[in-house]
C-alpha cells in the first residue's frame, strides 16, 4: 500500500492513498488525550473540593495509562487494531463517562481512584498504531521520515489546543463535559481509524507469514539490544523537557517577572520543538539515524544547560527554543530507530515502548527537578537538567541482526540497510 515518488514531501505522504483519512481519523482520537486530563482534574477537584485526592486520581490515571502500554501495543500487535484496539477504546469511553457521572459531591474517594486507574489501563495505544501504519504505508525511509515528523508536531499541537478547548468549555459548562467530549473523541477517532483500508493493512503478528514471535534468545534478544538506544534517548530528553516546567517558574519567581511570562517561555519551547520537527522531516539526511540520535540528544542537554545562564527573560526564551528545535527530531529519530529495530509484527509494541520511556521521564523529571530546585541554585538545575538529555546521548546503539522479511521489491529495500548486530558510534554509516 504505497505510492513510489520521485520527490518526497510532506505533501506527498499525505497524498498515499487513504493516509489523510487514517491520520484524520487518529488526530481525533488523540485529541482526547490532550483535553481529558485538565477536563479530569477540575472535574474531581470541583466535586470533592480537595487537591489531595485530585491529585491521587491523576497520578493512578496516568500510571496505570503510561506502565501499562507495552502490554496494551502487544496487544494491537497480536491481535490486529480492529479486533484490540477499538474493544479497548470504548471501554475506555465508557469508563470516562462513569467518572463523569460519579464526579459529584458525596461519591466515595475510593471509587474515583478505581476508576480512574481502570480507565487508565484502557487507553488505547492509537499513536504507537499510527506510526506502525505509517510504517506500513510508507516502506520509503524518506517519505516515512516526513511522515513521522508531521505526526509529532500534530500531535504536540494537540496537546496545545486540548487545554485551550477544555478551557472554553468550563467557561460555559462544567468541566465534566470535557470528560464527556474526551470520550465521544477516542470512540469516534477509534472507530474512524481502525476501519480505514490502511489500518486493515497492519496484519496481526502471524498473519501473511510472520513471525508469531521471536526465538528465545535469538531475535527477542537482537530487538531488546536494538530498542535500548532509542527508549533511553526518550527517557532522557523526556525528565529535561519536563524540568523545563518547573525551572521556568522558579526563574521568574526569582527575577519577579510573574507567571505571565512562564507561559511565554513554555510556548517557545513548544514553536522550537514544532519548527525543529518540521525541518528534520523535510531534510535528506546523508547520516544514518542511529547517528543523528546522540547529535539531537546532546543539543537538548546543552542548550537546557546554557539556558541556566540566561541573565534575562529575552536570552532564556531564545535558550529553551533552541533547546526545542531538538525535541522533536529527537523523538521523531528514537521512533524511526525503533521501527526499523523490529520486525513488522512487533512494530506498536516498540513505539508503545518509546511512548512509555518519554513519559515515564516526564514523570520522573518533575518529581527530582521539584527536589533539587530547593536546595541548588538554578543554574545547577539547568544544567542538571541537562546532563540527563546529554548522558542519554552516549547510549551506544545496536541494530537488528535480521532483517524484517524480504520478498518483492519492498524487502529487497529494507533487506539492503541491515547489518550486523554490532555497537554502532556517532561516526559510522548505513548503506
Amino acid at each position: 500500500m504505497s505510492t513510489p515518488l520521485s520527490r518526497p514531501s510532506y505533501a506527498a505522504v499525505l497524498r498515499v492513498p487513504h493516509a489523510r483519512r487514517t491520520f484524520s481519523a487518529a488526530l481525533v482520537g488523540r485529541l482526547s488525550y490532550g483535553t481529558v486530563s485538565l477536563a479530569l482534574m477540575l472535574s474531581v477537584t470541583r466535586s470533592t473540593g480537595s487537591y489531595a485526592v485530585a491529585g491521587l486520581v491523576m497520578a493512578l490515571f496516568g500510571a496505570t495509562s503510561v506502565f501499562l502500554s507495552p502490554y496494551r501495543a502487544s496487544l494491537v500487535d497480536r491481535h490486529g487494531p480492529r479486533r484490540a484496539l477499538l474493544p479497548m477504546a470504548l471501554l475506555y469511553a465508557a469508563l470516562l463517562c462513569v467518572l463523569a457521572a460519579a464526579c459529584r459531591p458525596g461519591t466515595p474517594e475510593a471509587v474515583l481512584a478505581v476508576t480512574a486507574g481502570l480507565a487508565g489501563a484502557c487507553t488505547p495505544p492509537l499513536g504507537p498504531t499510527m506510526r506502525a501504519v505509517w510504517a506500513e504505508l510508507l516502506p520509503d525511509r524518506l517519505l516515512l521520515q516526513r511522515a513521522y515528523s508531521v505526526d509529532g508536531v500534530a500531535e504536540e499541537l494537540l496537546f496545545v489546543s486540548g487545554p485551550l478547548l477544555v478551557g472554553g468549555i468550563v467557561a460555559v459548562a462544567s468541566p465534566v463535559v470535557g470528560v464527556v467530549l474526551s470520550a465521544a473523541l477516542v470512540a469516534a477517532g477509534t472507530l474512524a481509524f481502525v476501519t480505514s483500508p490502511a489500518t486493515a493493512a497492519l496484519r496481526p503478528a502471524g498473519a501473511g507469514g510472520r513471525a508469531t514471535a521471536p526465538r528465545p534468545g535469538g531475535v527477542a534478544r537482537g530487538q531488546g539490544r536494538a530498542l535500548l538506544q532509542p527508549v533511553v534517548v526518550a527517557a532522557g530528553v523526556g525528565v529535561s523537557v519536563s524540568a523545563v516546567d518547573l525551572l521556568v517558574v522558579a526563574f521568574a519567581g526569582e527575577r519577579g517577572l510573574g507567571d505571565g511570562t512562564v507561559a511565554w517561555v513554555l510556548a517557545a519551547l513548544s514553536v522550537g520543538s514544532a519548527v525543529g520537527g518540521l525541518v528534520n522531516g523535510a531534510v535528506a539526511w546523508s547520516s544514518p539515524t542511529r547517528a543523528r540520535l546522540p547529535f539531537f540528544a546532546a543539543g537538548v542537554g546543552l542548550c537546557l544547560a546554557a539556558a541556566g545562564l540566561a541573565p534575562g527573560l529575552g536570552t532564556l526564551v531564545l535558550a529553551v527554543m533552541c533547546a526545542g528545535l531538538f525535541v522533536a527530531p529527537a523523538l521523531t529519530t528514537a521512533y524511526l530507530i525503533a521501527d526499523e529495530s523490529v520486525a513488522p509484527g512487533f512494530r506498536v509494541r516498540a513505539g508503545a515502548w518509546c511512548n512509555t520511556a518519554v513519559n515515564a521521564g516526564m514523570s520522573a523529571g518533575a518529581a527530582v527537578v521539584g527536589l533539587l530546585v530547593e536546595r541548588l541554585p538554578l543554574p545547577v538545575c539547568f544544567a542538571v537538567a541537562g546532563a540527563v538529555a546529554a548522558a542519554a546521548a552516549l547510549v551506544p546503539g545496536y541494530r537488528r541482526g535480521a532483517a524484517r522479511p524480504a520478498g518483492g521489491a519492498k524487502g529487497a529495500a529494507q533487506s539492503s540497510s541491515v547489518s550486523s548486530e554490532l555497537p554502532e558510534s556517532s561516526a559510522s554509516s548505513e548503506s
